[in-house]
C-alpha cells in the first residue's frame, strides 16, 4: 500500500508539472516528453481495483439538456408565460398527488373561456414563429349528438370517436374498416357518419348545420352548434377566425371534455399549387370540462371549465430543428457586458467595476485570467454573443471615464463611469428573440 500511495504521489507531481508546462506554452518537444513520463507512471500505477466505478447515466424517460438547449426552452417558455401574464393570469403550483376526500368549494382554479384559451394559442403559436398553424375546434355534443342521428348505439359512443379521431392520420376508408371491421358498427350507419366527419369549414358550415333536419332535432347537437356560432363571433372580434376550421373530425380522446375541443396542428406547404396544406401534428390542444372539477366536490356542484396545453416538447425540437437549418447561433447566457481591460495589473480594477454593474442589476461577465490579452477578451465577446464590452485602461482611470465597445458595429465610445449603468440599460433594453 505505501508503495503505491508513493506511485499516486509521483503521478500527482508529473501531472502537476505538465499543466505547468502547457500553462508556460512550452515547446511541444518538452510538453510531449513530460506528458510520456506521465504515462508510464500511470502504467505502473495499473487499474484502479480497489476503487468503486460509478457509471453516469439519465433515468429512462429524461434527457440532459446543453446549454444550447436550455437557451432554447427558456425562451420558449418566456414567450409561453408572457402571453398567458398578458392576458391576466396568475401562477399557481400544485402537489402532484392529491387526497380526493376534501371540500374544495373556493379552492379551485377557474380558468380562461374558449374564446380567450383559443386567442392566448394563437398568440403563443404567432411569437414562437414555428410556422404557419390551424386550429380545428368541434364541440363533444355535437359528436354526440351525430353518433345518435346516424344510429350509433349508446354503448359505442366512445370506442368509435376514438376511430373519427384518427381521421387526421389516415382514410376515411381505414377509419370505416376499423369502425366495421374491429368494432361491429354497421357499414350503413358509418358512412351516415363518413358524410359528416369529412366536413371542415367556418361559421358557414355551423350555419348549415344548424339547418340540417336531422341534426338540428337533436337537442346536444343544437346546444353546441348554438355556442360554436357564438364562439367564432369573439373569434372575429378578437381577429383570430381566419385561423380557426370547425372540423367534425375532431374528437380528442380524454372522456372528461364536456363541450367545446380545440386542437392546433402546424402546416406544411401543399405538394401541388391547388391542394390544401397538410397538418404535420399537434403543438397545442384544449377544450371545455365543466364536470371534472365536481368530482371533488363532496356536493358534485358544476363547475365551469376550460383549459389548453402547449406540447412544449414537439415545440422545443422544432425550434432546434430550425436553428439548426437555418446554422443560427444561440446564446447561452444573458450576459450584457463582459468587463476587459486593455493592460497588464488591473485585476482589481476589473473586479471593482464588475461588481458596481452586479449591484446596479447588469448582467455583466469578467475573465479570470489575471491579465488576459484585450483580442482575447473581444473574441470571447463575440464567439458567446455578449454585445458589449467595458474596457479599464490606464489613460481611462486617469480620466474618469471607460471605454465602451459595441460588439457588433466595433464601435468605441468614452462613458463617465458614473453613467455607464445608464447607458448599458439603454443600449440593452431590447427584448431577446427566439432564436
Amino acid at each position: 500500500m505505501a508503495d503505491r500511495a508513493a506511485l499516486e504521489d509521483l503521478v500527482r507531481v508529473q501531472g502537476e508539472r505538465v499543466r505547468g508546462l502547457k500553462q508556460q506554452k512550452a515547446s511541444a518537444e518538452q510538453i510531449e516528453e513530460e506528458v510520456a513520463k506521465l504515462l508510464k507512471l500511470k502504467a505502473q500505477l495499473g487499474p484502479d481495483e480497489g476503487k468503486p466505478k460509478f457509471v453516469l447515466k439519465t433515468p429512462k424517460g429524461t434527457r440532459d439538456y446543453s446549454p444550447r438547449q436550455m437557451a432554447v426552452r427558456e425562451k420558449v417558455f418566456d414567450v409561453i408565460i408572457s402571453c398567458f401574464k398578458r392576458h391576466g393570469a396568475e401562477v399557481i403550483d400544485t402537489p402532484v398527488f392529491e387526497l380526493k376526500d376534501f371540500d374544495i368549494a373556493g379552492q379551485f382554479d377557474p380558468m380562461l373561456p374558449d374564446a380567450e384559451c383559443l386567442k392566448i394559442m394563437c398568440e403563443i403559436l404567432s411569437s414562437l414563429q414555428i410556422g404557419d398553424f390551424l386550429v380545428k375546434v368541434n364541440d363533444r355534443r355535437i359528436l354526440d349528438g351525430m353518433f345518435a342521428i346516424c344510429g350509433v348505439p349508446d354503448s359505442k359512443f366512445r370506442t368509435i370517436c376514438s376511430s373519427v379521431d384518427k381521421l387526421d392520420k389516415v382514410s376515411w376508408e381505414e377509419v370505416k374498416n376499423e369502425m366495421v371491421g374491429e368494432k361491429g358498427l354497421a357499414p350503413e350507419v358509418a358512412d351516415r357518419i363518413g358524410d359528416y366527419v369529412q366536413q371542415h369549414g367556418g361559421v358557414s358550415l355551423v350555419e348549415q348545420l344548424l339547418q340540417d333536419p336531422k341534426l338540428s332535432q337533436n337537442k346536444q347537437a343544437l346546444e353546441g352548434l348554438g355556442d360554436l356560432k357564438l364562439l367564432f363571433e369573439y373569434l372575429t372580434l378578437f381577429g383570430i377566425a381566419d385561423k380557426i376550421s370547425f372540423d367534425l373530425s375532431l374528437a380528442r380522446g380524454l372522456d372528461y371534455y364536456t363541450g367545446v375541443i380545440y386542437e392546433a396542428v402546424l402546416l406544411q406547404p401543399p405538394a401541388r399549387a391547388g391542394e390544401e396544406p397538410l397538418g404535420v401534428g399537434s403543438v397545442a390542444a384544449g377544450g371545455r370540462y365543466d364536470g371534472l372539477v365536481g368530482m371533488f366536490d363532496p356536493k358534485g356542484r358544476k363547475v365551469p371549465c376550460v383549459g389548453l396545453s402547449i406540447g412544449v416538447e414537439r415545440i422545443f425540437s422544432i425550434v432546434e430543428q430550425r436553428l439548426e437549418a437555418l446554422e443560427e447561433k444561440v446564446r447561452t447566457t444573458e450576459t450584457q457586458v463582459l468587463v476587459a481591460s486593455a493592460q497588464k495589473k488591473l485585476l482589481e480594477e476589473r473586479l471593482k467595476l464588475v461588481s458596481e454593474l452586479w449591484d446596479a442589476g447588469i448582467k455583466a461577465e469578467l475573465l479570470y485570467k489575471k491579465n488576459p490579452k484585450l483580442l482575447n477578451q473581444l473574441q470571447y465577446c463575440e464567439e458567446t454573443g455578449i454585445p458589449l464590452v467595458a474596457i479599464i485602461g490606464e489613460q481611462e482611470l486617469k480620466d474618469g471615464v471607460i471605454k465602451l465597445r459595441s460588439v457588433a458595429s466595433r464601435e468605441e465610445v468614452d462613458v463617465r463611469r458614473e453613467d455607464l449603468v445608464e447607458e448599458i440599460k439603454r443600449r440593452t433594453s431590447q427584448p431577446l428573440c427566439i432564436c
